[in-house]
């Protein structure tokens, strides 16, 4: 009688299990469909996408995929994507680990002011400051150069960076600092040989997210750099929008190799963001 009786109560209690996981199957699914739409639009014509748009296609043509290659210029804007990206993303780790570490270990007023400062770079919008930063640009002559975009982008996610950086630091004892000066390691070497190597979670969730922005980002790219031979992926792709109509098979091929190297990317680091998310959850 006991074993009947906790069978219907041991179904009843699995039930509202089954009905979160059937209403995610059902998210995913929905959340799956502008992919599909997407891939599957890739290897249409014209009339196919127009007349079926979400059915399967009815073949597997690349010649699309070639066509937005060769339009592109792939491997040049894949090239300064990736110059554009990296060495962004060296500075923003380098200057915000450097200027986070005196922040998080000198408790003075004067430190508490410039990092609430710092701070107020996550709270302005960098849209509000782009005639200024155009103007700046400008008169140093960094217009249409690299160069120029790397340090915009160095400075607009080094707030972010520095305070995630300074929560880090702070949950690192001091005592380990303390025992490698008592071995004659000055400041300098003690930073970059006991305490930045215990950033890594932070430090790959920072390399992540700014590579993920920076990579996606559209305003600097066709602000400051006008030569076609400068620009990135996503500028390739905004030339080939109509001013009446757009061709979306052709449009659709050079979407998919803009987010390709970042969806490789992502699954590659995709553990490193877990292992950063839960560090942060765990020691903030």
């Amino acid at each position: 009688m006991t074993n009947v009786s906790a069978t219907p109560k041991r179904s009843s209690s699995r039930l509202p299990g089954m009905l979160f996981e059937a209403c995610m199957l059902v998210l995913a699914a929905l959340v799956a469909v502008p992919f599909y739409y997407l891939f599957a639009t890739t290897f249409k014509s014209p009339a196919e996408a127009s007349v079926h748009p979400l059915r399967f296609p009815t073949g597997l043509n690349f010649d699309q995929y070639a066509e937005a290659w060769n339009a592109m210029n792939y491997l040049n804007v894949l090239k300064n994507n990736l110059v554009i990206t990296v060495v962004s993303v060296l500075l923003v780790v380098l200057v915000s680990a450097m200027a986070a570490y005196p922040l998080a270990r000198r408790r003075h007023a004067v430190n508490r002011f410039i990092f609430v400062l710092i701070l107020s770079g996550i709270m302005v919008p960098y849209q509000m400051a782009i005639i200024p930063l155009f103007k700046l640009i400008k008169s140093l002559h960094l217009i249409d150069n690299q160069i120029g975009v790397i340090l915009i982008y160095t400075f607009v996610f080094m707030p972010l960076a520095t305070f995630i950086f300074n929560g880090f630091i702070r949950t690192i004892p001091v005592e380990l600092e303390e025992a490698a000066k008592i071995d004659g390691c000055g400041t300098w070497r003690t930073y970059w040989q006991i305490t930045f190597p215990l950033l890594r979670p932070a430090t790959a969730t920072i390399v992540i997210l700014t590579s993920l922005n920076i990579w996606n980002d559209f305003i600097f790219p066709l602000l400051f750099l006008q030569s076609r031979d400068k620009g990135t992926i996503l500028l390739e792709v905004y030339r080939n929008v109509g001013q009446f109509s757009t061709d979306w098979t052709k449009m659709f091929p050079m979407m998919v190799l803009g987010i390709l190297p970042m969806l490789l990317f992502y699954l590659v680091m995709q553990k490193h963001i877990i292992k950063g998310i839960a560090s942060g959850s765990i020691k903030g």
